[in-house]
């Protein structure tokens, strides 16, 4: 009996996919290129991504595109990522009518003035879009959000007796936001690298050495109808 795929329209979405877009030097050096072509070839795809998650209508996207700890490599790596960057964000007005909410998580003080000026700005244009909720974090480290949270709580006067789990989330750069349910990480990595760690408690994750230029939709529909599989418990039986 032959056993057909279900319908995109009958899959049960995950309400929150979180993407580690990794692989991009790898990618270049399978094809004898500079590292700074797979870094284009991983945004572009990232763009293809974003766009087909909003066309399935999932809710909530974030992509990991430059931690803190990212700083360490190369000058001349981490410079044209920053171009990189800065070119989505003066093209980001480009697509304004694809319905979709940009959001940056992160530490976005020790970027460029004009980066910062232009997430601004992207996060502004977009800010009625009611389509996919798009988180990008930049400059981020899931310690280092707990860290500035805290922090915040601290300087907010808040009583230590009084600070609870709910304090803490809505603290984080993600405040008012579900959790992510789906973690995906291509490239054959097989760990968090610092990622949304407060965030993933009960998160489902899903690992593939596909390199991220070469992560497609057909990919993200195995990957979702993976998900599918899953018998979510969340402790209980």
């Amino acid at each position: 009996m032959a056993i057909f795929k279900k319908k995109i329209t009958e899959r049960v979405l995950p309400t929150h996919i979180a993407i580690i877009m990794d692989g991009n030097g790898r990618w270049a050096k399978k094809r004898s290129l500079p590292r700074t072509a797979g870094h284009a070839a991983g945004s572009k795809n990232f763009k293809d991504i974003a766009r087909y998650c909003n066309k399935i209508g999932l809710k909530y996207l974030t992509v990991y595109a430059f931690s803190t700890e990212n700083w360490k490599r190369p000058k001349e790596e981490v410079d044209n990522i920053m171009k990189i960057f800065k070119e989505y964000l003066e093209d980001a007005k480009n697509f304004k009518d694809e319905n979709i909410q940009v959001q940056f998580i992160g530490d976005r003080s020790v970027l460029d003035a004009d980066i910062q000026r232009l997430m601004k700005e992207s996060e502004d244009a977009s800010a009625d879009a009611t389509g996919l909720h798009l988180n990008i974090a930049i400059n981020y480290g899931g310690r280092d959000e707990i860290v500035h949270a805290v922090k915040n709580i601290v300087d907010s006067g808040v009583d230590a007796n009084d600070i609870t789990e709910q304090t803490i989330t809505d603290s984080l750069y993600t405040a008012g936001q579900p959790d992510p349910d789906f973690i995906i990480r291509p490239s054959g990595e097989y760990r968090l690298s610092n990622y949304l760690i407060w965030q993933s408690a009960y998160a489902e994750y899903w690992f593939s050495d596909i390199l991220w230029p070469d992560f497609k939709p057909k990919d993200l529909d195995r990957a979702i109808d993976d998900f599918n599989k899953r018998n979510r418990r969340f402790g209980g039986v």
